[in-house]
């Protein structure tokens, strides 16, 4: 029986209705509005899906409870495939002149839209080469879906964490995949200073109103950075109008900032309740597992041959983000080609020696300073993790929180969870706390550097 012959979409579409009924409905609109039954075989269905990135993460998430269902409706077992949709580039047209053209004009070589480069984005960064862990598969879902539907769902989003940990990965792979799969978006791609520099040109030149055309009659706004605006009254001032036009419109607006917006010191509340406004979400340090994903993914992109003990070891030490992981690699990789030697585990100790040796790239513990802290003021780690609030406890605790949050790059979020289990808030208030009493109290000031430096020292030798 030839392939034509078989059809399993009214199979497909009871699939989807178990899957609705049993998933939340972000879920099902994230994962499922972008796939579409593409036919069958005798055992199997093929499914369409945007991309192999897209395909991987529904296989890994939903195939074993898809094919159950699809036993169960069918009474046979039918597998699932997948192929990766082809973007139509040629514009439908009912005007024969206008087909005429378009046929002609086939004859000249162009990029199909799936290639279009937009000039502010980096072809570096898209949702293929993004590697998704623990520490990130939220945020990398949620872009997904905002990239699949700008503007329908998670308006706006703010993605926040440290430095090297995706967030720029991620916000430009919105852009590039609207770009290249939705020819008529109109998208803006800028970081904070840009805008803010922009912005002031405008005033100098008196071209204020073409500012605002610019900025205000986009489909995607894409700002990076925008800790960046701290203190900047003005552009905070215009940028707070912007995003008041844009969101009335319906219009698509992602953010990223080095930090929760409701740890900004000196942006208006009346800002930070926008940001807030829509999906907020937290990207945290690589897991060891997570890093040597990332570092795989580089050497093959590199097309290197790094021995998976030196992959390893690299993940073991370097703790901290994907910058540091990959200036690793390529200290050896110059290394390498400098001195025509291969990569060994003891090359790569000799020659990663300093990183290694870092505190802040050892991603120095919440126990060390726990501990630190605790004996400087004769108490136990217990203490600070307890629920005891008196005045001899409740500082040290501060302190540590404080000292956690400038050596690690853990978030408020985990900062407090391990200090048992108290909001992010807690913390915030206690890192603003000390931070007070330290510009208060010149004499609080060297205790503290000195609490950090003995963290430190303790970190290394551990």
């Amino acid at each position: 029986m030839s392939k034509s012959n078989w059809d399993y979409s009214i199979f497909w579409k009871e699939t989807l209705n178990h899957l609705r009924s049993e998933l939340s409905e972000q879920e099902f609109v994230m994962w499922f509005n972008n796939i579409d039954y593409a036919g069958s075989t005798e055992k199997k269905i093929i499914l369409s899906v945007p991309s192999s990135f897209y395909r991987d993460q529904v296989k890994e998430r939903y195939l074993t409870g898809i094919e159950k269902i699809l036993h169960n409706l069918s009474g046979s077992n039918i597998e699932i495939d997948f192929s990766i949709k082809k973007i139509n580039t040629t514009p439908v047209s009912s005007n024969p002149k206008q087909k005429k053209t378009q046929s002609a004009a086939k004859k000249k070589p162009s990029l199909p839209v799936t290639n279009r480069s937009y000039p502010n984005l980096s072809q570096d960064y898209s949702f293929d080469n993004f590697v998704v862990g623990d520490n990130n598969s939220f945020a990398a879902n949620a872009c997904i879906a905002i990239a699949k539907n700008p503007g329908k769902t998670y308006n706006p989003c703010l993605i926040y964490g440290g430095v090297g940990l995706g967030k720029t990965h991620l916000i430009q792979s919105i852009g590039k995949y609207v770009y290249s799969n939705f020819e008529d978006s109109r998208i803006v791609y800028v970081t904070a200073e840009q805008f803010t520099n922009e912005f002031i040109q405008s005033i100098k030149e008196n071209k204020q109103h073409q500012f605002k055309n610019k900025y205000r009659k986009v489909d995607i706004l894409l700002i990076d950075d925008i800790h960046f605006l701290q203190g900047k009254d003005a552009t905070q001032e215009e940028l707070f109008h912007t995003f008041n036009a844009l969101y009335d419109s319906n219009k698509q607006m992602v953010f990223t900032c080095d930090r929760p917006v409701s740890e900004l010191k000196n942006l208006t509340d009346r800002l930070k309740s926008r940001f807030e406004r829509g999906l907020n979400v937290d990207l945290i340090p690589p897991s060891f597992e997570t890093r040597i994903a990332i570092l795989k993914k580089k050497v093959e992109e590199k097309n290197v041959l790094i021995p998976d003990d030196v992959i390893e070891i690299i993940c073991q030490n370097v703790t901290t983000h994907v910058r540091d992981l990959e200036a690793a690699l390529t200290k050896l990789i110059a290394y390498a080609d400098l001195l025509n030697k291969e990569i060994t585990v003891d090359i790569a100790k000799h020659q990663l020696k300093d990183m290694f040796s870092n505190p802040k790239l050892n991603n120095i513990t919440i126990d060390v300073i726990q501990r630190t802290v605790a004996d400087y003021f004769n108490l136990t780690p217990n203490d600070l993790r307890g629920k005891k609030r008196t005045k001899a406890i409740a500082f040290p605790r501060q302190v540590a929180m404080y000292i956690t949050r400038e050596l690690t790059e853990y978030s408020t979020t985990e900062v407090g969870l391990e200090f048992g289990g108290r909001d992010h808030t807690t913390v915030m208030h206690a890192c603003q706390r000390v931070d007070s009493k330290m510009k208060a109290d010149p004499s609080i000031e060297p205790y503290i550097r000195n609490l950090i430096q003995k963290a430190k020292e303790s970190g290394t030798k551990s």
